[in-house]
């Protein structure tokens, strides 16, 4: 059961389409008719659907369905697998109610996924119980093996920016083994040559003759949610471009900090500005938000892909932090005093 998206294409200034490597590879001819890509709970139908929720819902229902057959999950991502999840916590009585009369959610439109969907889904009342059964208890800790009892590992992308799922990974699989099958760094595959790819890696052995390796992060990446990547640079020069927003109100920005909230599907940035302010003309609330949409808009097309188009990433969050004054002490004062007060001590 492995959770596939294709994501939205554009094309270069000169004509030339550009998309993520998984969508070439889902689109492609090879995938369709190499047998071991065959083998999986999902069909082709509902992997090549844009629609979000058509996809999750049709490939959770079809994993499901098959939940005795299946040995191995995961997504191409940790964050796609963990997206999943979430949307099996919230709609898990909706997919009950399909498996138990054999019928799909009206939300489920497109004609060829739900054509390719009814030639997997059959009423099946013990099954919907079961599931029922398992998904209204209060934890949801080792819910994969549960509902799918003879998976062995959990198969994807775990390193890098993705290493921050893990965690609630081990929570929802109690802790399965988690493999990742690609020998492969952001840009490409590796083989007998050598590339400058900007990944930071960390050795760790060897197997047989090929290296093994830690993926630690991408070289100067500050914030990761998806497959988005963004740097330093640009994002001060985002942050530049959004507190220009802020002039007509003879207000600016003097520090800022940020970091990538997972703690909600889908994460989002965050950024924690302090800022120097004219009280006599107070900035509202509006004019923040064009600062966040001007920041969103300043950003690489793989994020705005991710914002915008697939909806993987949420919306870009600023919140104001108070200028903390500081209290200066000298140290060479306190001293003085306090052998004045030891000879005072002294003398009594």
């Amino acid at each position: 059961m492995n959770f596939m998206f294709i994501k939205s294409e554009t094309k270069t200034p000169g004509g030339l389409l550009a998309r993520p490597v998984f969508s070439s590879i889902y689109k492609s001819r090879q995938f369709r008719s190499n047998s071991p890509y065959a083998n999986y709970t999902s069909p082709i139908e509902a992997i090549l659907c844009l629609d979000s929720y058509q996809i999750m819902f049709s490939q959770i229902l079809c994993g499901l369905c098959q939940n005795r057959e299946v040995v191995r999950v995961g997504s191409a991502f940790a964050s796609g697998f963990i997206r999943a999840m979430r949307f099996l916590e919230d709609h898990w009585s909706l997919l009950c109610n399909d498996i138990r009369t054999g019928t799909i959610n009206d939300k489920v439109t497109d004609p060829s996924v739900r054509e390719a969907v009814m030639k997997i889904l059959k009423p099946d009342s013990e099954l919907a119980d079961f599931i029922e059964a398992v998904c209204s208890k209060d934890s949801w800790k080792g819910i994969i093996t549960r509902l799918w009892p003879n998976t062995k590992y959990v198969n994807g992308i775990m390193t890098g920016s993705m290493s921050q799922y893990i965690p609630t990974l081990d929570y929802y699989s109690n802790s399965l083994p988690i493999v990742s099958a690609m020998y492969a760094s952001s840009e490409c595959f590796f083989g007998l040559y050598r590339y400058r790819v900007g990944d930071v890696l960390r050795v760790a052995g060897y197997k047989n003759n090929a290296l093994q390796f830690n993926f630690i992060c991408r070289e100067n990446v500050i914030l990761s949610i998806d497959s988005d990547k963004t740097n330093k640079i640009e994002l001060q020069n985002a942050v530049k471009n959004g507190e220009n927003n802020l002039m007509p109100f003879n207000a600016r920005v003097t520090e800022y900090m940020s970091y990538a909230d997972t703690a909600t599907i889908p994460g989002h940035y965050v950024l924690f500005w302090e800022l120097s302010v004219n009280t006599s003309a107070p900035v509202p609330p509006s004019v923040f938000e064009d600062c966040c949409l001007t920041i969103e808009e300043s950003l690489n097309s793989v994020y705005r892909l991710g914002r915008a188009s697939n909806k993987f990433i949420g919306p870009l969050k600023i919140r104001i932090v108070k200028t903390v004054k500081l209290m200066h002490y000298n140290a060479h004062t306190h001293t003085r005093k306090s052998l004045k007060q030891r000879r005072e001590e002294g003398k009594s």
